[in-house]
């Protein structure tokens, strides 16, 4: 990954906790901001060391091993040594939708799952594109960086949701419209600074995925053909576990409602125009 992109998505990090001791300042000033701010490293704390298995279990991933998959799991064994990586733990998800993530807090615990609908829709070239892209993601480290930052968000938003119901502390040097204004907007803030850095990390890993599988249009072609199967068929933990949805690699959620105002990736079209560029 670039030294620009390191830098875009520390910035775009120390945004999101600024965010959250706002709302923590709105709530109940100086002592709230650092009320706020305890919270926000507890919730990263437990994001860095339990989130692979509590994503996993939401998705109700099973492992498998070189017995019960031995064609995926020696797939993901040989592109995972051409990225120079540790071996990952591999699970399959039952799920008609094809979609695939990477999870957990650094190469040594990673872990790759994609949906039984991925292996049955692609071929093995595209299947291999997929996994590089995901075990690119765990080279860059994606995967602790968006966990924080969906964690961290998800919190802003639980604190906000607090203030706004029950009322922050009573304070003379308050201004409440202030507060109220900041009460509503960061939740928002907070869901578009995550939904932009996941979009710059799918590029990234895109790019990484290719050289590590060594077929660019092989991951082209996986996008477009998961991207045009995954628009008839929902996702049902991605749909109850929103937050999710940046871990995959197509968007899982159905297109209705608000959450189409918001993408937690980029455009297929521009992904798949880049990787046909490095073909």
């Amino acid at each position: 990954m670039s030294f620009g992109n390191y830098v875009k998505t520390g910035l775009l990090m120390a945004a999101i906790v600024a965010l959250f001791g706002a709302v923590g300042a709105a709530l109940g000033g100086a002592q709230g901001m650092l009320v706020a701010l305890a919270f926000g490293v507890a919730t990263n704390f437990a994001a860095y060391w339990f989130s692979d298995k509590m994503v996993l279990r939401m998705y109700n991933a099973r492992p498998v091993d070189a017995s019960s998959a031995p064609q995926f799991h020696g797939m993901v064994r040989e592109l995972a040594a051409k990225a120079g990586l540790p071996m990952p733990r591999v699970y399959l998800i039952d799920e008609a939708q094809p979609n695939a993530f990477a999870t957990g807090r650094n190469p040594e615990h990673a872990a790759v799952a994609a949906t039984t609908g991925l292996l049955r829709v692609l071929t093995a070239r595209e299947l291999a594109g997929v996994m590089a892209h995901e075990l690119a993601h765990v080279k860059h480290r994606d995967i602790l960086t968006s966990t924080i930052t969906a964690s961290v968000a998800g919190a802003i938003s639980t604190l906000a949701n607090f203030g706004m119901f029950f009322g922050g502390r009573d304070d003379e040097n308050r201004n409440p419209v202030f507060a109220l204004l900041i009460l509503i907007v960061a939740p928002i803030a907070a869901m578009l600074i995550q939904f932009a850095i996941s979009r710059s990390r799918e590029f990234e890993a895109d790019r990484g995925g290719a050289e590590i599988s060594g077929d660019p249009k092989a991951l082209a072609d996986a996008l477009a053909k998961i991207d045009r199967h995954a628009r008839g068929l929902s996702l049902e933990a991605a749909e109850a576990h929103p937050a999710t949805a940046q871990m995959m690699i197509i968007n899982p959620l159905s297109g209705g409602g608000v959450r189409s105002l918001f993408s937690t990736h980029p455009a297929t079209e521009e992904r798949i125009r880049r990787l046909l560029g490095m073909a």
